[in-house]
């Protein structure tokens, strides 16, 4: 079931021109420098300090490190952090 649903995924996406993100529920990054990072289509926050910031997703997990971290915004799905981005991690659970 999980191969037909892969190529009706990428079939949706090529013919109906719709983003990846949306259709294979992926996580949406905007970076902005060191400054700021706007994730989307997250599953929920696993650990936080002032120098990480650990997400859910999907398919894994996110690891975002530096130092200063503030959280700007939280909602369900979207957060936006702030503070010196110094890497960003995915690793596959």
């Amino acid at each position: 079931m999980g191969k037909l649903r892969q190529q009706v995924n990428k079939w949706m996406m090529q013919n109906l021109e719709l983003p990846a993100d949306v259709v294979m529920d992926l996580p949406r990054i905007t970076m902005i420098g060191q400054l700021h990072i706007y994730i989307e289509n997250h599953r929920g926050v696993k650990a936080f300090s002032n120098e990480q910031l650990t997400l859910k997703l999907k398919q894994g997990v996110i690891h975002i490190k530096g130092s200063e971290f503030v959280i700007k915004t939280i909602l369900p799905e979207e957060i936006l952090l702030e503070g010196t981005i110094s890497s960003v991690d995915f690793e596959n659970e």
